[in-house]
């Protein structure tokens, strides 16, 4: 069965940026290509099992083992030396990354304390999208009371064939919530 992000994408957002955005081939238009979410563990040197755990919760979130990333250079404020685990990436793709996606939009960011939408300004040159949650516990897979250290990601969204305002225009038509751009009335 093929996810419900997925059919909108083929069914509304294609026809709408051919119709709309003025592209005349269908292997032009902007798609999203991967998303990469990963946990970086600073005291996985101190303590194996905050590796393992969010190894585990990064299982659970996306339905994809991560694999675990060693730290390229060795830094000694940081106590870290160089092929020591600092901790997990997913790269998700095809039906798992619409799937992600849609949970991501639907039950996650709506959990999130104080929310007020996503940052437009955080796509980088190229047209992707970087954006951080703070704990793991907006994701319904993770039971809050088995969980012992609080835990950060990072979620990337790679978009080929874009921009930021193209970028930004199929993010939102996929749901996903930015805040808007509007200028306060006394620094116009």
């Amino acid at each position: 069965m093929k996810p419900r992000l997925a059919e909108k994408y083929t069914s509304e957002i294609v026809p709408a940026f051919l119709k709309h955005r003025g592209y005349g081939n269908v292997m032009s238009i902007p798609r999203l290509e991967k998303i990469v979410v990963s946990m970086g563990v600073g005291k996985a040197h101190e303590n194996k099992r905050l590796l393992e755990t969010a190894v585990a919760d990064l299982t659970r979130i996306t339905g994809q083992k991560p694999v675990v990333t060693r730290a390229k250079k060795s830094v000694s404020n940081f106590r870290v030396r160089e092929g020591m685990n600092t901790g997990c990436m997913v790269t998700l793709r095809g039906s798992r990354m619409f799937e992600f996606l849609d949970r991501l939009v639907s039950v996650a960011i709506p959990r999130i304390r104080d929310f007020r939408g996503l940052e437009p300004n955080s796509f980088d040159h190229a047209g992707n999208f970087n954006m951080g949650l703070s704990d793991q516990l907006v994701f319904p897979e993770i039971l809050a009371d088995k969980v012992e250290n609080s835990q950060g990601m990072n979620i990337t969204m790679v978009i080929r064939r874009s921009n930021r305002a193209e970028s930004l225009a199929l993010l939102r038509m996929f749901g996903v919530p930015f805040r808007d751009q509007t200028v306060p009335a006394g620094n116009a």
